[in-house]
């Protein structure tokens, strides 16, 4: 039987909003589970991408999930994580739910971020006079990524990540990448390194005299329930990253992008359209990511 055509208004509006709402469901279903969509908001990871790229990011590589936001309002959706083909490993360019700044146990507001995997879980990260080295090991600037000629907060130390160790964006750690099961000692003196990644796995932390207290009851010891990595900027100098907020649950890592399909100025707004147009970078189009 033929399907019957809307013929009144009622009926052409209620199939124009079935149309809707199917198409975003659609579009939610394919972003949480094979492609999704990511503009690069800032120059944190250039040349590798520039501000401005619009890329594909494979979501199957490692954690396809149901849809983990409502399009275009942003609004965060509790979602489920399904299996994917493998772990992330040093070197890959991530795409990540952001954590946090280093004093908030959770964003103020639902954003990805983009950066590179430098370290994974039980790895030691060293940045000594700005070398990276992971084992013992240098991990090189990547081809295309670059230290800018940016300056360092004097007060820098005071800002990294974790509170009290006094690290700083040019030599930083040695720090080990926390991994499910690690056994973390605590002391009312090292509690303060530890408590904001405490609490974001969700325990409260506190300290009773000379006693660590979690969930209330005193401690020697944290069990780490999750695994975790580093993500660096190939910006080097001009990167907001796990130097400054901390490390990355492998968890929240939804995929690598693979290609940029479109690249302009997203500085100027629609008012500036013509002059938009002129900025597209026809040269990045098609540039694969690696």
């Amino acid at each position: 039987m033929p399907k019957k055509q809307p013929e009144t208004p009622k009926e052409h509006i209620i199939s124009w909003a079935k149309t809707i709402i199917g198409a975003i469901l659609a579009v939610m279903v394919i972003n949480g589970l094979l492609v999704a969509s990511f503009v690069v908001p800032t120059g944190s990871m250039e040349n590798t991408v520039m501000t401005g790229d619009f890329v594909f990011v494979n979501r199957l590589i490692f954690a396809p999930s149901t849809p983990q936001v409502i399009p275009f309002i942003n609004q965060p959706l509790p979602f489920l994580r399904l299996p994917g083909w493998r772990s992330p490993k040093q070197g890959d360019v991530i795409v990540f739910i952001f954590p946090g700044m280093r004093d908030e146990v959770e964003s103020s507001e639902f954003q990805y971020y983009l950066k590179r995997c430098v370290a994974v879980a039980g790895d030691t990260l060293n940045v000594i006079n700005t070398k990276v080295f992971v084992n013992g090991k240098e991990f090189t600037l990547p081809p295309n990524g670059k230290f800018e000629n940016f300056p360092m907060n004097p007060g820098d130390q005071y800002q990294t990540f974790p509170v009290g160790k006094g690290f700083t964006r040019d030599n930083y750690g040695p720090i080990r990448i926390p991994k499910k099961g690690d056994v973390v000692k605590l002391t009312p003196e090292n509690r303060l390194e530890w408590d904001m990644f405490i609490r974001r796995e969700g325990h409260s932390v506190g300290v009773e005299g000379s006693q660590v207290i979690v969930d209330g009851k005193p401690v020697t010891s944290y069990i780490v329930e999750r695994d975790y990595c580093f993500g660096m900027g190939d910006n080097r100098n001009n990167s907001l990253d796990s130097r400054y907020w901390g490390f990355v649950p492998t968890e929240n890592i939804i995929g690598t992008p693979m290609v940029v399909y479109w690249s302009w100025d997203t500085g100027l707004g629609v008012g500036d359209f013509f002059k938009k147009l002129s900025t597209i970078r026809w040269s990045r189009l098609g540039t694969i990511i690696r």
